[in-house]
């Protein structure tokens, strides 16, 4: 493994059934770098995302991350502690208020002192603009009000990769916006991102590369810039020609 690399993934195949959803991708992240995923729906690139946090296991192939042979760990809850993850539904804790939300995982799985994870919950709810909700019912905050609790709750167990798995999606359009705000800043400060999303503009400006999946297989990576205007692949062109308005 390459000593900057905090992910690298080798050959890995995923089949749900008859369906091979992976057909031997190779990967790799460097520390501090912004990668975003495209492509179309199914093209394998949130299932590449859930083998990174071990919500799926490969059938073949290998997964180093920060130098760990992630396949064969046996505590995979402090491994997930390393490695946030925010998905496409927010999942916070419904019977908790946004404070809990962030308080109970840092005292669990980090053995936090009560008090310290509260100050860790507010820092991080601060600075995702969600400081003055601390009190509130989870339940009753609007879309990104929830995706940016729920990005401050990943953040406030000191992770050093973030995954998000098409972080916007289920937001109203006005929504969008304040959550990419939050994710270009963490981008900016230097935490090491991969990102599934279809926010093609965020990708261009905030990615250091872009990563195009087709069919289970990556099909063209590099920069935003050689991607968005000069991709040399023929399906790439296609997609970028249907998702870019």
């Amino acid at each position: 493994m390459s000593q900057d690399n905090v992910v690298e993934i080798r050959n890995i195949h995923k089949r749900f059934g008859n369906l091979e959803v992976l057909k031997g991708v190779d990967f790799s992240v460097g520390e501090g770098e912004v990668v975003c995923l495209i492509g179309k729906s199914g093209s394998g690139k949130s299932t590449l995302l859930r083998c990174i946090n071990l919500l799926e296991k490969p059938d073949d192939g290998s997964i180093h991350v920060f130098g760990e042979d992630i396949l064969h760990i046996r505590n995979v809850d402090a491994y997930r502690a390393k490695v946030g993850m925010c998905f496409q539904q927010f999942n916070l804790f419904s019977n908790m208020n946004v404070l809990k939300n962030c308080t109970v995982p840092q005292e669990k799985v980090l053995k936090r002192p009560k008090e310290e994870a509260e100050k860790q919950a507010l820092y991080y709810l601060d600075k995702v603009g969600m400081k003055e909700f601390a009190h509130a019912d989870s339940r009753n905050l609007s879309g990104g009000q929830k995706q940016r609790v729920a990005i401050a709750r990943a953040l406030c167990m000191s992770p050093k990769l973030m995954l998000f798995d098409e972080p916007t999606s289920a937001l109203d359009p006005e929504m969008v916006g304040e959550v990419l705000q939050v994710m270009k800043q963490l981008a900016e400060e230097g935490l090491t991102m991969i990102v599934v999303t279809h926010e093609m503009n965020f990708a261009r400006e905030v990615a250091d590369r872009v990563v195009f999946m087709d069919q289970g297989v990556i099909e063209e990576q590099g920069t935003p810039e050689k991607l968005f205007t000069d991709p040399s692949s023929e399906r790439t062109r296609e997609f970028l020609a249907r998702s870019i308005h």
